[in-house]
C-alpha cells in the first residue's frame, strides 16, 4: 500500500491534530473491523489501509519523517511486520492489543458498540474486554496562604473503602484559587482488576492577615499619619519569606502610592520567576485629636494656599 495517502485514508487534513486523528482511527476501526464486517473483501483491505496509515499518523517521529518524505521515509513499502494487527498489509506482524494502542483502557465491547458474543469474541475469537481504570475523583481543600505561595507539604484525608486514609501532598509554590493537583492512582479502585483512578485535588487559598495576592505579586496596606506623609519617613514592614525590611516613604507621598519591593513576591508556576511586593500605603488620620493638635491643623489648613482638588473637575 505505498501509495496511499494516509491522510486521506482517515479522513483529516494534514494539519489534524493527535486528538483529531486518533478519533478518525477508532470511527474507522470500528466501521471496518473484520469481527463487524465478517467476509467483506473490501472492509477488509479498508481496514488494513486504516490501520497501516494510523501505524504511522499516530506516531509523532513516524509523522514528521512522513511529512517530510512521504512513503519514500521508510523505503516506499508498507509499515515494517505489516498490520499492527497481524492481519494487515504485509502479514507476518505480531498479534496487536487495541488496548495497547489506546492506553491499556479500551474494551473491544466499548470500541465496536457492545460485548459480542459470550467470552469476549466478536464473531472471530476476539480477546477479553481489558480492565477498564476507574473514574477520577475530585475533591475541595484549602491550604494556608504561605503554604501556596511557597510550596510544601500539606496532609488531607480520605474516605475511602469504609476508613478514614491520611496523604501527605507536595503542593508547589506559586498555585492559588482554583489550582487542581492530580494524584495519580489515589482515586476510586478500578473494578476487575483495572486500574484505580486519579484524585484531582482543586485548590482554595486561605486568607492571610496582612497579604493578599494580586497574581504573582504581593499586596501589604501600610497605614502612615498625614505627618509622615507630609515630611516622609521609614518604615518597617514584613514580606512574606525575608522578615521584615525598612521601606523609606518618600516626603509628599499621597494615601494610595505603590512602593515596590522587587523580587518578593510569589514565584510564577512555570517560570518560577519570583513576582514583586508592592507596599500600598494608607494616610490615616488621627480620630480623637487633642486641642493642641487640632489647633496646628487648623493653622496648617489656613496656611495651605492650594487644594488637591484644584483643576480636578
Amino acid at each position: 500500500m505505498a501509495d496511499l495517502d494516509y491522510y486521506k485514508v482517515l479522513g483529516v487534513s494534514r494539519e489534524a491534530t493527535d486528538d483529531e486523528i486518533r478519533k478518525a482511527y477508532k470511527k474507522l476501526a470500528r466501521e471496518f473491523h473484520p469481527d463487524v464486517k465478517p467476509g467483506d473483501a473490501a472492509a477488509d483491505t479498508k481496514f488494513k489501509q486504516v490501520q497501516e496509515a494510523y501505524a504511522v499518523l499516530g506516531d509523532a517521529e513516524k509523522r514528521e519523517q512522513y511529512d517530510r518524505y512521504g512513503a519514500a521515509f521508510q523505503g516506499g513499502g508498507p509499515i515494517p511486520g505489516g498490520s499492527p494487527f497481524g492481519r494487515g498489509a504485509g502479514g507476518g506482524g505480531q498479534p496487536f492489543d487495541l488496548g495497547d494502542l489506546f492506553g491499556g483502557q479500551v474494551d473491544l465491547g466499548d470500541l465496536f458498540g457492545g460485548r459480542g458474543q459470550p467470552g469476549g469474541g466478536f464473531g472471530g475469537g476476539g480477546r477479553a474486554p481489558q480492565p477498564a481504570k476507574a473514574q477520577d475523583s475530585r475533591i475541595d481543600i484549602e491550604i494556608p496562604f504561605t503554604v501556596a505561595a511557597q510550596g510544601g507539604a500539606h496532609e488531607l484525608s480520605l474516605q475511602r473503602n469504609g476508613k478514614l486514609d491520611r496523604l501527605e501532598i507536595k503542593i508547589p509554590a506559586g498555585v492559588d484559587n482554583g489550582s487542581v493537583i492530580r494524584l495519580s492512582g489515589q482515586g476510586q479502585p478500578g473494578g476487575r482488576g483495572g486500574q484505580a483512578g486519579d484524585l484531582l485535588v482543586q485548590i482554595k487559598v486561605g486568607r492571610h492577615p496582612w497579604f493578599r495576592r494580586e497574581g504573582c505579586n504581593l499586596l501589604l496596606d501600610v497605614p502612615i499619619s498625614p505627618a509622615e506623609a507630609v515630611l516622609g519617613t521609614k518604615v518597617d514592614v514584613p514580606t512574606l519569606s525575608d522578615g521584615n525590611v525598612i521601606v523609606t516613604i518618600p516626603p509628599g507621598t499621597s494615601s494610595g502610592t505603590r512602593l515596590r519591593l522587587r523580587g518578593k513576591g510569589v514565584a510564577h508556576q512555570k517560570t518560577r520567576e519570583p513576582g514583586d511586593q508592592f507596599v500600598i500605603v494608607k494616610i490615616v488620620a488621627p480620630r480623637e485629636p487633642s486641642d493642641e493638635v487640632h489647633k496646628l491643623y487648623e493653622q496648617i489648613a489656613e496656611k495651605s494656599s492650594d487644594s488637591p482638588r484644584d483643576g480636578l473637575w
